[in-house]
């Protein structure tokens, strides 16, 4: 036999024992979350028309997705990202409706990329989308449900950064900045090269005032109160001091959820989709390496389908999620408890109504039977310690 087809491709991988059960772990604790908050569960296709996932509207650059043509030559793609899926398909069955819409989702997304060592190219993303929405309520009870999400799953350590995509964007306008001067800013904050930064606004000769925010925009808040000075040097930019207040009322309302003590705003964060306009937040915890969770304000995106409505949400890795938990040795919920029955051949019929009368009561049961008592003492021994039933 080729041992070739034993293993899988790189950047996919199988799963099974106590790895599959921490995932499912996860994705009961998630979607039970999402159900609370009174979302709805929707699925999309694996895979769509190209078009679907086209400028603006995806996570990634064209060629990092999986395409193929159908019969008809269509160019097709697996998916990469899931929220312009669901946004086509609100588009599509909610065309007149005018009152909030909240789906869940779980799917896998594909990602052809190889530039990352152990990165994954499939991968499972569990998430929620609240559409028609576009107050500050919106916004904090987002943020609420990726908190009550991490608490649900056990995890008691981590944080949620977030931010406005129109601080950096109108400090870039009030320096008058174009599509290179962004990109050239925007990869340097990515990369924390603070020294980099102000090296670079000095050879473009930006005025210091505007050198200094951006510097400041670089740093960690825990609270409205900590950039007061800030937004006070931004009064001249009404686009940047409309984001902190949006920022602030937003604060206001996770107190009365209770969960603002998980959120730090981070003015330099950077969106990981282009289709983002508004809130922008990503949540970090021990043991990812990676953001868990990325989601924000999505206002113009449904717009590329049909149908003009503010929208927000977010999707968890549930990859990284897996690793933080494994890493942080989070206890797993058992569905149920496993339960042997081990049983001599004569004793079938009483074995059998034994486990359907267990399995009734919630309890895991595996039936092993024997040929004769000496198989049947062999099988006590090999299993000794489990939660053990032996008819004779």
């Amino acid at each position: 036999m080729n041992d070739r087809i034993l293993h899988t491709p790189e950047g996919v991988r199988d799963l099974y024992g106590e790895e599959l059960a921490r995932k499912k772990h996860i994705e009961r604790a998630l979607h039970k979350r999402l159900a609370s908050f009174g979302y709805q569960p929707i699925q999309t296709p694996t895979f769509e028309f190209f078009d679907v996932f086209g400028s603006k509207r995806g996570t990634s650059h064209a060629k990092s997705w999986y395409k193929f043509f159908d019969r008809e030559g269509n160019t097709l793609v697996l998916r990469p990202d899931i929220t312009p899926s669901i946004a086509r398909a609100a588009a599509k069955y909610f065309t007149e409706e005018d009152r909030a819409i909240r789906l869940s989702y779980q799917g896998n997304i594909f990602d052809n990329n190889s530039s990352y060592q152990g990165h994954l190219k499939e991968s499972t993303q569990l998430g929620a989308e609240l559409i028609g929405d576009p107050s500050v309520d919106a916004d904090a009870e987002m943020i609420s449900l990726v908190v009550c999400g991490m608490q649900a799953i056990g995890f008691l350590d981590f944080q949620i950064s977030v931010t406005h995509a129109d601080l950096l964007s109108g400090l870039m306008d009030a320096c008058r900045f174009d599509d290179d001067n962004r990109e050239r800013i925007q990869s340097l904050i990515e990369n924390h090269n603070r020294f980099g930064l102000q090296e670079y606004l000095e050879e473009e000769s930006v005025p210091a005032d505007l050198a200094e925010l951006f510097d400041s925009m670089t740093r960690i808040y825990n609270s409205p109160a900590d950039w007061a000075d800030l937004t006070n040097r931004c009064a001249a930019y009404p686009k940047i001091t409309e984001a902190f207040d949006r920022l602030e009322q937003i604060y206001e309302i996770l107190k009365i959820y209770g969960v603002d003590s998980y959120v730090s705003f981070e003015p330099g964060l950077l969106a990981s989709s282009e289709y983002y306009t508004g809130l922008i937040f990503a949540g970090y915890t021990f043991g990812s390496g990676q953001a868990f969770v990325r989601g924000g304000r999505y206002d113009q995106l449904l717009s590329y389908f049909g149908k003009n409505a503010a929208a927000i949400g977010f999707a968890f890795s549930v990859d990284r999620l897996m690793l933080a938990a494994s890493s942080q040795e989070l206890e797993i919920e058992e569905d149920g408890q496993d339960q042997l029955v081990l049983y001599h051949r004569s004793q079938r019929v009483k074995a059998l109504h034994l486990a359907h009368d267990l399995r009734q009561a919630g309890q895991r049961v595996t039936l092993i039977s024997c040929e004769d008592t000496r198989d049947l003492e062999a099988e006590k021994s090999r299993y000794a310690g489990a939660r053990l039933t032996c008819l004779i």
